[in-house]
């Protein structure tokens, strides 16, 4: 499966300094993911609620391989609204992990809003 390295300098804070790997993810554990942080509507199947930013940092740290000894980056952090990892960080993993796992633009979409007619999945 793919790595993707990470060198950040001092830019988000001296705590979050340091290398960084991530490796691809199983279709398996992403689904299983997805699954955890989304409601689906027993009716009908369609998504009625998706926690998107609990699907990102998981997904986040499933592909957290490494990280600098002190281990800035923890679920918790990634999760918190208080005290969680700056913008620009959560955004940069983020984007690395998602184009690491294949994620493209109308999934994210998908994940982030209840369902309607846009859902990818057409009878």
């Amino acid at each position: 499966m793919r790595t993707e390295k990470l060198e950040l300098d001092g830019r988000f804070g001296a705590e979050y300094q340091g290398k960084y790997v991530f490796g691809e993810i199983s279709w398996a554990k992403r689904s299983r993911i997805i699954q955890k942080y989304t409601k689906y509507s027993q009716m009908t199947g369609q998504v009625q609620s998706s926690d998107y930013v609990a699907v990102q940092a998981e997904t986040v740290m499933a592909s957290l391989r490494e990280q600098p000894e002190s281990k800035p980056v923890t679920l918790e952090k990634l999760l918190s609204e208080e005290n969680g990892v700056p913008i620009g960080l959560g955004e940069l993993f983020a984007k690395l992990v998602n184009k690491l796992n294949a994620v493209n633009v109308e999934e994210a979409r998908f994940l982030s809003e209840p369902s309607e007619a846009a859902s990818p999945a057409k009878p």
